[in-house]
This record gives C-alpha cells, sequence and structure tokens, in this order.
C-alpha cells in the first residue's frame, strides 16, 4: 500500500492559516509539505512567536514504534520553547507497514531539510536547530544527528545542528537490543512477538547501519547529546548509556540524564512542565549550546 499523492486542491484545504492559538502564546502553522509531491504523512507544523526573526528551531520527532503516533502529540513543548524564544517544529513520517524503514529515515531527512531551506521565512534561523525525539522519534533523531549520510543527500550539513536530545529511546545499538531481548525471552520460555526489532529492522547488516553508534566518528561534526531516559526501563538506561559511551570516545560532549518518577511516556508528557527535573536539564541544554 502506498500514500496518495495530495492533490492541490485537498493540500490547500488542510493549511491552517497563521493565528494565535487560544491558550497559547504562538502563531501555527499546520501541515505544511515538506516533500514535492507530498505524500499523506510528509507535513509538519511550525510554531512561532509573534514577530519570530532569525531564532533557534527545535525540530521534534513523535513516537510510536514506527508504526503509530503523530506531530500532534507535542503536550507543552511548543509553548514552552515558543516562551523561551525558539521556533519549534513537528514533523509526520511514513509508518510500517506501508513503507519499510529506510524510507522512514529519509523522510525525516529529507523535512530536516525542508526546515533548513525554508524556515528563515518562519522566523527561525536555518544555522542553529535542535533535533529531538521520544521513543521510536529518539532513534530517528540518534541516527540523524550521526549518520551524516541522510542530511548529506540534501546539502545540510551537520554544522547547522546546535544539539540533540534523544528521549528514552532504546535503539541506539539494535544488534544489543536484539540480543538482550531475545536472550530474555528465551531464559523464560516466551514466544517470539509477530513484531520485533529484528523484524522491523530488516538484515543483520541493516541493523547495525540503522544504530547510531555505528556512526558516532570524531571530526564529523555531531553535534553535542543530551540523552534522557527512564530509571525503571533496564533497556532504555543501557542503550543511553551505550551511546554516551560510543560518543564519550569520540570526544563529542554528552550528558546522560535518568528520571527516577518518570515512565516511557510522562517522561515525554511532562517535557516543558515548570519544575520538571528533565525539562531544566533540558533549557540548561539548549542554552549552553547556543552560547557563542
Amino acid at each position: 500500500m502506498k500514500f496518495p499523492a495530495l492533490a492541490g486542491v485537498a493540500l490547500a484545504a488542510l493549511f491552517v492559516a497563521p493565528a494565535l492559538a487560544a491558550d497559547a502564546p504562538y502563531l501555527l502553522k499546520s501541515n505544511l509539505p515538506y516533500a514535492s509531491p507530498a505524500l499523506e504523512r510528509q507535513v509538519l507544523d511550525i510554531y512561532t512567536p509573534p514577530g519570530a526573526k532569525n531564532l533557534p528551531v527545535v525540530f521534534w520527532i513523535h513516537g510510536g514504534g514506527w508504526q503509530a503516533g503523530d506531530k500532534t502529540s507535542v503536550q507543552q513543548k511548543p509553548q514552552a520553547f515558543v516562551e523561551r524564544g525558539f521556533v519549534f517544529v513537528s514533523t509526520n513520517y511514513r509508518l510500517l507497514p506501508q513503507v519499510e524503514m529506510g524510507e522512514i529515515f529519509r523522510d525525516v531527512a529529507q523535512s530536516l531539510a525542508w526546515v533548513h531551506r525554508n524556515i528563515a521565512a518562519h522566523g527561525g534561523d536555518p544555522r542553529r536547530i535542535f533535533v529531538m525525539g521520544h521513543s521510536a522519534g529518539a532513534q530517528l533523531a540518534a541516527l540523524l544527528c550521526t549518520d551524516d549520510r541522510l542530511l548529506r543527500a540534501h546539502g545540510v550539513p551537520f554544522a547547522v545542528l546546535k544539539g540533540c536530545v534523544p528521549v528514552d529511546g532504546d535503539t541506539f545499538d539494535l544488534p544489543a537490543i536484539i540480543t538482550t531481548a531475545e536472550t530474555r525471552r528465551r531464559a523464560h520460555g516466551q514466544p517470539e512477538p509477530k513484531s520485533t526489532h529484528r523484524v522491523k529492522f530488516g538484515t543483520e547488516a541493516q541493523h547495525r547501519d540503522y544504530s547510531a553508534v555505528t556512526h558516532v566518528a570524531p571530526n564529523k561534526g555531531i553535534p553535542p547529546f543530551l540523552i534522557l531516559h527512564i530509571n525503571a526501563n533496564p533497556d532504555t538506561t543501557a542503550q543511553a548509556q551505550r551511546l554516551a559511551a560510543v560518543l564519550k570516545a569520540a570526544k563529542i560532549p554528552v550528558k546522560v540524564v535518568g528520571d527516577r518518577e518518570a515512565n516511557h511516556s510522562s517522561l515525554n508528557a511532562n517535557l516543558g512542565l515548570p519544575g520538571d527535573a528533565c525539562t531544566k536539564e533540558l533549557f540548561a541544554f539548549v542554552d549552553a549550546a547556543l552560547k557563542p
């Protein structure tokens, strides 16, 4: 099954004219296509402060196991970043099983490239972009910021990326998480589910190629990382530490922060809320990355 291209009339009907949200101090432009012709999910939303000009940009990638989720699931993040003087972008991408995993990677790379080329017209600075994502979006964010082939295909240099924030991902090292999960199931006599990371990510060669740790190396221009995870999940904790160790070995700045109170969903939902510990870490990270 392929997603249909959006007809011009239908696409125009999707757009929401820039307007102040009723309960938030931002302008929202919805369903802007980042491909031509745009397929059904190749669209993004842009949240901007009124009068925005040359502001740093957050590029957000939603989660959902690469087979669900939507760009509108952003909770308080747009308002929190807009109030701090950012443009906030949230993107959709095509999903499994309608497309293969490689197409998902190319979608988010194409979306980020569109932002780099066009965000100045929406008040953003194309040379100051932070890439962030939750769960499956964490894997996509980390891969975009380590495998330079994805953005280089669109003429986007790593130099425009000021930071990467993967939130509670478990797939920065796919061979490790696949081995861990399969060993655990064998040890407990559990059957293999139909939809596993091994199945979703293809061959063993693809498992390595789709892992952010594979592409970390010094002198590539990889941006600093803030890796957020929950302490209650041994897999996301181990994967966070694994990615951090590889980044440290390559002398790339990285900080790992574990949340002792949150679960997988609430860690994401709480980002942007006043008093949230991981939000404080997040804002400290972006502030430091933007210092001259």
